[in-house]
């Protein structure tokens, strides 16, 4: 198993985006050097908390900036994309990182941000199909024309290449039967919360594609907040005024349940601080008997800099990761 950090750049408190931005990409280059794999980094639209539009741009400058972490999207948001410009930009990504991209892709759920990029909500899914089918066909230096009810392609083909041969790996979210069916037809690998019925589903949708279920993989990104610490009690009254405040934004945008206390903030299990040793076992818990190539962690709640939770870091990759190697 392997850990990775997933960012997704939001502000909080006095803090603006440029020294977000810089202060989360110093310290992803930096938790390369601990062992860390991963650098995931999300995608939301017109958000008022800036969470960051541009994974495939965010990717592409800690890229420039690492030499062995790998740099995934976790989700691209399908049918907000052209195909070919979607295949095209990832394709130099992975140029540019020397064949480190996975490319996490999903629907998304908001429809603000459809209305806002004016896709049709009734064809949500078809549409990713079709942008998902193309790009794979163009990584694999097809000379595509599409013409359907989203595209009008001729003659496309992506120069240069991705490094990776036959592609960059997809890995493709979603909770729904059809995500499940999109995972399991495009993808390489599921990517999400540790779901027993939705892994069931997506071993189900492999069979009947006709694919080894025995080869099937995870990428674990739908994770609570959870640290590590040599001091628990105090890293969570640190942490969770603002994970509070993370938990009402998300009520009010995303639907989840609210959480109006730090009581019931540690009784609904979306904040976990540990010692290192307890975090191994929380995480095993995790995972259970997933086939988990990839755990991610968030790297840090809205409004709280990187650099507080340093001892964090380097505690997991002093004391966490190595239990998993």
């Amino acid at each position: 198993m392997r850990f990775g950090l997933i960012a997704d750049f939001r502000t909080g408190g006095s803090l603006t985006s440029p020294e977000v931005v810089a202060d989360t990409i110093d310290h992803i280059v930096w938790a390369e050097s601990l062992g860390f794999s991963h650098a995931v980094i999300g995608e939301h639209h017109f958000a008022d908390d800036s969470f960051l539009p541009s994974p495939l741009v965010a990717a592409t400058a800690i890229a420039a900036r690492t030499t062995s972490m790998r740099v995934a999207t976790n989700v691209a948001l399908l049918p907000l994309y052209h195909p070919v410009r979607l295949a095209e930009d990832a394709a130099v990504l992975d140029v540019v990182s020397g064949g480190r991209l996975d490319l996490g892709v999903g629907v998304g759920y908001n429809p603000v941000e459809f209305a806002g990029y004016g896709v049709d909500r009734k064809s949500l899914g078809a549409r990713a199909n079709a942008v998902l089918d193309t790009v794979k066909r163009l990584w694999l230096g097809e000379t595509v024309t599409v013409h359907n009810d989203f595209f009008d392609i001729d003659g496309a083909r992506v120069t240069p290449r991705p490094v990776q041969d036959p592609h960059p790996p997809i890995w493709v979210g979603g909770l729904s039967r059809a995500a499940v069916r999109r995972a399991a037809r495009y993808g390489d690998a599921y990517t999400g919360p540790a779901n027993p019925q939705v892994w069931q589903s997506y071993l189900d949708a492999l069979a009947e594609q006709g694919k080894d279920p025995a080869t099937a993989r995870i990428n674990l990104t739908g994770t609570p907040w959870f640290f590590v610490s040599s001091d628990p009690e105090r890293l969570f009254a640190e942490l969770a005024p603002p994970v509070l405040n993370w938990a009402g934004h998300m009520a009010r945008t995303a639907g989840l349940p609210p959480i109006g206390s730090i009581e019931e903030l540690r009784k609904s299990g979306q904040l976990t601080v540990v010692t290192p040793a307890e975090g191994v076992t929380w995480i095993k818990n995790m995972a259970g008997n997933l086939p988990v190539d990839m755990f991610g962690l968030r790297i840090a709640p809205p409004g709280v800099p990187v650099r507080r939770l340093r001892e964090h870091f380097e505690l997991f990759a002093r004391e966490v990761i190595p239990q998993f190697q």
